[in-house]
């Protein structure tokens, strides 16, 4: 849990006689009292020179205010708790309030506010509540907007909902009432500086040295693959180590709503997706840009996540002369993701028939690499894949690495075994024929 400091501050409003269960009292008084000295504050700024002064010279003014305002608010204000409220005023005027103390958390990747009495983080793939609360609905609402419009989108009810990407590169999403019930929400999903590299998710025992160079040769011999697995099962993460094998001599495009990946090669050109304004015009979908992203000589095209209509124009990509593109999606195993492959090639209006669609499908993708968070939060490739190809009008799909979960360790988290299974999968060929050899013994059944 991350506490915030307790007190036996008294507040003189009585807002706080209404405190929901579950929520302590002592941390909702000084919130409620941390805005109205915010207010005041605000009101107390000559906000005409601001333009005029420097940020330090104007942080200096902010901290002063802050001071003088809270050593008037209340004579029962511990010294502790009152450069607290000195700090956390600041927060409020410069950073993002309650949250600023999670946003400085380097080992929390994701921060969720249900409502604004309720606040958890994940940390290291496992979700704990916080201490951290909002005073109230307008307090969470004033921060989500200041967010919003950082990146020159806006939050209201005309506009509910918003998802979009900070500058460091964190992605929120906000929705507020009509549509939340409870109260406005916000999600802040972050990213660190320097992504995980194939040797940490090795370390973690994501994936096995068996996987990584069967996976890092088929990147190399320009083998196209698809990356499934639900939310938070490491799909970005993983397509983001793999990357760092592609040739540096290649021209790299990338694709995404919101951008994640952090690819290190030399010749890539990221490309984001924008949405309708106001009006209802300007939107740019993932299938404007890769169409358009086959006018500007790419070798491979990388889509953060395949969602709709452009999985046509992804596989028309791959199969003409731009293997070895990948790409992820969202699905609970390796069928289904196929199953929603072949439902987004029908959301293209082509008219083409389901055995036309697999057959197209099975030609551009020549593996699944499936991904699952696990009970404690651990990451785990259950299944590496290969599309052999389409028989009795089915996908014939063979698994080459398989994790087989065994139980629950008494600390719970999930415990099994990787295995290979024997199958010798035909990308070798491709593989030879880039000048790759593997072992034989690589796929060889045993236990990892």
């Amino acid at each position: 849990m991350i506490s915030a400091p307790s007190s036996n501050f008294r507040a003189k409003s009585t807002d706080w006689l209404t405190c929901p269960v579950g929520v302590d009292a002592d941390e909702l008084r000084f919130q409620q009292r941390k805005v109205a000295i915010h207010e005041k504050l605000i009101d107390s700024l000559n906000l005409s020179v601001i333009d005029r002064v420097s940020e330090e010279a104007f942080a200096q003014e902010v901290r002063q205010l802050a001071e003088e305002l809270t050593a008037t608010s209340d004579d029962l204000m511990s010294d502790t708790l009152r450069q607290r409220m000195i700090r956390e005023v600041q927060d409020e005027v410069f950073g993002l309030g309650p949250l600023e103390i999670l946003m400085q958390d380097s080992q929390i990747s994701d921060i969720l506010v249900n409502h604004p009495h309720e606040v958890y983080v994940e940390r290291q793939g496992r979700l704990e509540r916080t201490n951290v609360i909002f005073a109230h609905d307008q307090h969470l609402l004033r921060i989500i907007q200041r967010l919003t419009s950082q990146v020159g989108r806006r939050i209201d009810e005309t506009s509910p909902m918003v998802d979009a990407r900070l500058r460091d590169g964190s992605r929120i999403n906000a929705i507020i009432p009509p549509l939340a019930v409870r109260g406005p929400s916000l999600s802040i999903r972050r990213f660190g500086r320097d992504p995980l590299t194939i040797q940490d998710l090795l370390e973690s025992h994501t994936l096995t040295p068996a996987m990584v160079d069967f996976l890092v040769s088929a990147v190399e011999a320009r083998v196209s693959f698809l990356i499934s697995g639900g939310g938070g099962a490491g799909k970005t993460t993983l397509l983001n180590a793999l990357s760092a094998f592609l040739p540096e001599d290649e021209r790299i495009i990338t694709i995404e709503d919101s951008i994640e990946l952090q690819l290190k090669n030399g010749h890539v050109m990221p490309l984001e997706t924008r949405p309708a304004n106001t009006e209802g015009r300007g939107e740019i979908t993932q299938r404007d840009l890769v169409r358009n992203a086959l006018r500007m000589r790419p070798d491979r095209i990388l889509i953060g996540e395949v969602r709709g209509a452009e999985a046509l124009d992804m596989l028309q990509a791959m199969n003409t002369g731009h293997e070895g593109s990948l790409t992820t999606i969202h699905a609970n195993d390796t069928r289904e993701a196929l199953a929603r492959l072949e439902m987004m090639v029908a959301m293209s209006n082509t008219g083409f028939p389901v055995a036309v669609v697999r057959q197209y499908i099975a030609a551009g993708i020549r593996l699944i690499v499936h991904m699952a968070r696990l009970k404690g939060g651990i990451r785990r490739v259950m299944r590496v894949s290969e599309i052999v190809g389409i028989a009795n009008d089915s996908y014939v799909v063979e698994d080459i690495f398989a994790y087989e979960q065994q139980g629950i360790s008494p600390d719970g988290i999930a415990e099994g075994r990787f295995v290979a299974t024997g199958y010798r999968p035909q990308s070798l060929k491709r593989f030879a024929v880039a000048g790759i050899q593997l072992p034989d013994n690589l796929f060889e059944r045993e236990e990892r």
